[in-house]
């Protein structure tokens, strides 16, 4: 905004430009005749600056100084017409200038006593941050309703308030969109929503919403649920139902034909009746109405039929999964049927059903390839030559170089021929070489099969993932070691060799170096023992070490499962191995020095959880508990005190019945060991167990159930081989000394068997235990 630093004096006489100017002198300016808003505005000035206010019982308008409100400004109610809206201030006062420059801006040649300039003439200075206006009439300020003069100023200077009304009984949730309360209610359980809608009629009718029963598993619930509930939602769901899982709801046994159940779901793509009690009537029509099903499971059901399987064929040609396994009343002329109507079919479950010994039923899916999983556990018809024809048709091409059939390789991933009797060698030796895409294959309980089959078959499986050959007690170790060299050993992760009483370590030590994903081992009733648990948690710790360690808020997860009970050779030296390695804060290589700082330590991302012999599993359970919430030293104490137990029952075994209990806190008598292993820190043997002279006898463990045999009395003989580790104390000298394989009075001297080596090597590794173990180790 521009100041007025100067006052124009208008008189009536008229000067000539020539004439000399005296103070006296006035100049005389005809203004023009104002109309309008411009005479109105002009009118509004003079009576702001006029002297005669103060006859008017109103205040004189203040100066720009000592003004406390704000006001009307003059100067922003000028004409834009009038003549001197452009004038610009003098410099002859200091105080119009406001520290700006005080050049000459007045006419030229105006002397100082220049008549342009009046003493009494009122100045009014404006400034950017000072108030430029002045205050309005009492009469014409604003006031508010209750007759209170409103503060804050100029009414034009206040900004503008829009006062916004609530509407009036706004209810969020009934105006809210009904897609958005479909989106919110799909986060509840079918429970939580069946109980949502005993709120009011309208989330009655909201909750039974067939958008919210698009997909109805009732695998969760069936147990709790009634008939005529679980009859309403279908109903009420009606054509949004797409998936429909009714697997175990035997409460519907007489509603199938009631209240339109059947007629309610006409668009269903996945369907399972698994275990229900149906009839083939309404089976047939469940199959009848529902042309786009892609996923039918009927497994266990009896009213499940050929004629079933014909209207699947004929109606339903979007079909790509049938599951009829344990369906008494379906056999192959029925599932011929499927495969010839249903071009898409890719999983086929048939276990236990009749007739898989059709040559030319086999040969049909051969020629179709489309399957990927094939499952025929219990298929006592399967027989070699079927196989054949399922692998390479009949009568193929065969290259004479390696004596195979020249066929397309099969696009099968998984084929389960659990407890197939009819199956031999011969037959699986036509896999090898056609199946190349294989990830799983379960042959448990082929009793016929021997290494010929499973040597040739296994290095041509090279993307192998699963292997199940529980039960074949025919298989040797060299079935291991050729899985061991296979391709497919990097892409292992599940072993089940369970039975296969004839495999152990030299077998699974290869399997163990040579798959580094493995993540589930069963071994039970086999003759593996403590060194496969030793090398199963070194595999693991290699594992951890080279993966990333874990955050602050996170905690570690079973990355490898091991069955290892009933294995004779198995013995609580190679558990507590594998305890001990879950617990185990491990510090990576660079920060091995003594001087490096615990803060690099890690604990173990991945561990093993184990089921071993069932006296032991309790505490097993309870230590690998405490490692997965994150309490590694509840797990070391728990561990410790685990084997100073079993150490104190080794050492009470020893002395008979007659000796006396070993007492809470016995003296202690220090050793120094003469051997060449590490030494313990701390190491000592109580004075009451410790021989005076002569040779002190240690007891030797049964093969792995926990019993000692305990020797030193006639007639009680010592059970199972094992190691015997005499120590001699001699008194004068202060000092233990191992001799292993010597004689004694008591213990004749024993063979030495494979778990008694394990445990000797176990105990060689020394570092393992804790150092404040204060009791003596034992083999």
């Amino acid at each position: 905004m521009e100041s007025i630093d100067s006052v124009v004096v208008t008189t009536p006489g008229d000067q000539s430009p020539s004439a000399p100017s005296t103070p006296t002198d006035t100049i005389h300016v005809e203004r023009p005749r104002l109309k309008g808003r411009q005479r109105l505005l002009h009118g509004l000035q003079r009576m702001g600056s006029s002297p005669t206010l103060a006859g008017l019982t109103r205040s004189r308008s203040h100066s720009t100084r000592s003004a406390p409100k704000a006001s009307m400004s003059c100067v922003s109610l000028a004409s834009p017409t009038s003549l001197y809206a452009q004038s610009y201030g003098s410099s002859y006062s200091s105080e119009l200038s406001q520290g700006f420059s005080t050049a000459p801006t007045s006419v030229a040649n105006s002397p100082p006593q220049s008549p342009l300039y009046d003493e009494k003439a009122r100045f009014r200075a404006f400034s950017p941050d000072g108030p430029s206006s002045i205050p309005l009439p009492s009469e014409f300020r604003p006031i508010t309703k209750d007759g209170i003069e409103e503060e804050g100023g100029d009414y034009f200077s206040r900004p503008v308030r829009r006062r916004v009304q609530r509407r009036p009984n706004f209810n969020f949730w009934a105006d809210m969109p009904a897609e958005i309360r479909m989106q919110i209610l799909r986060y509840l359980e079918p429970k939580q929503i069946v109980r949502c809608s005993a709120v009011s009629k309208q989330w009655h009718s909201m909750c039974f919403d067939g958008q919210l029963w698009s997909d109805l598993d009732t695998s969760g619930f069936y147990r709790d649920i009634t008939a005529d509930a679980l009859v309403h939602i279908i109903t009420a769901a009606g054509p949004f139902v797409r998936d429909l899982n009714l697997r175990g709801c035997v409460q519907l046994r007489e509603q199938w034909s009631k209240k339109g159940l059947i007629d309610a779901c006409r668009n269903l793509e996945n369907f399972s009746l698994e275990g229900c009690r149906i009839d083939r009537t309404s089976i047939n029509c469940f199959l009848l109405q529902n042309k786009s099903l892609v996923h039918v499971n009927l497994s266990g059901l009896a009213g499940a039929t050929n004629a079933a399987m014909k209207i699947l064929a004929n109606h339903c040609p979007r079909v790509e999964h049938l599951n009829v396994s344990w369906c008494n009343n379906i056999d192959a002329r029925g599932i011929r049927r499927v495969v010839e109507g249903c071009p898409r079919l890719r999983d086929l479950r048939a276990g236990e059903v009749r007739g898989w010994d059709d040559v030319g039923f086999m040969t049909e899916l051969f020629k179709r390839n489309t399957l990927e999983r094939l499952v025929l556990m219990n298929c006592d018809s399967l027989n070699d030559d079927s196989l054949a024809a399922l692998v390479h048709g009949v009568d193929p091409e065969i290259d004479l170089l390696t004596d195979r059939p020249i066929v397309p390789p099969r696009r099968l991933k998984h084929l389960d021929l659990t407890r197939c009797r009819g199956i031999t060698d011969a037959g699986v030796k036509k896999l090898a070489g056609n199946v190349p895409f294989l990830e799983g294959l379960q042959l448990s309980k082929c009793h016929s099969l021997s290494d010929d089959a499973l040597t040739a078959l296994l290095p041509t499986l090279p993307v192998l993932t699963h292997l199940d050959l529980e039960e074949v007690d025919a298989i040797t170790n060299a079935v291991l070691k050729s899985l061991a060299t296979s391709p497919s050993a990097p892409h292992l992760r599940h072993l089940c060799i369970s039975y296969c009483e004839l495999l152990g370590d030299a077998g699974m030590l290869p399997v163990l170096k040579s798959c580094p994903r493995l993540c589930k081992l069963e071994m039970d009733n086999t003759r593996i023992s403590d060194l496969v648990l030793a090398e199963a948690a070194a595999v693991l710790r290699a594992r951890n070490l080279s993966a990333r360690p874990l955050g602050k808020t996170e905690r570690p997860s079973v990355g490898m499962h091991i069955v290892a009970y009933d294995c004779s050779n198995v013995t609580w030296t190679g558990v507590r191995e594998v305890l001990s390695r879950n617990a185990e804060i491990s510090r990576p290589s660079h920060s091995l020095s003594p001087s490096s700082s615990f803060s690099s330590s890690s604990p173990p991302r991945e561990i093993i959880s184990l089921k071993c012999f069932y006296n032991w599993q309790p505490t097993v359970d309870e230590h690998t508990k405490r490692v997965l919430r994150g309490d590694f030293a509840a797990a070391a104490r728990l561990e410790r005190k685990w084997a100073d137990w079993m150490m104190m029952n080794e050492e009470a075994g020893v002395g008979g019945r007659n000796l006396p209990h070993r007492p809470t806190h016995p003296p202690h008598i220090p050793i120094r060991q003469t051997d060449s292993r590490p030494p313990f820190a701390n190491a000592s043997v109580p004075s009451h167990l410790a021989p005076r002279s002569g040779i002190e006898e240690v007891p030797i463990r049964d093969r792995g159930r926990g019993e000692m045999g305990v020797g030193g009395e006639a007639g009680y003989p010592v059970e199972g081989g094992g190691i015997r580790r005499v120590q001699r104390y001699e008194e004068g000298a202060g000092r233990l000394e191992d001799t292993r394989g010597e004689g004694s009075g008591f213990f004749p001297l024993l063979p030495l068997s494979l778990s008694s080596f394990s445990v000797l090597l176990l105990s060689l590794r020394g570092p393992r235990f804790p150092r404040n173990l204060q009791t003596r180790r034992t083999a």
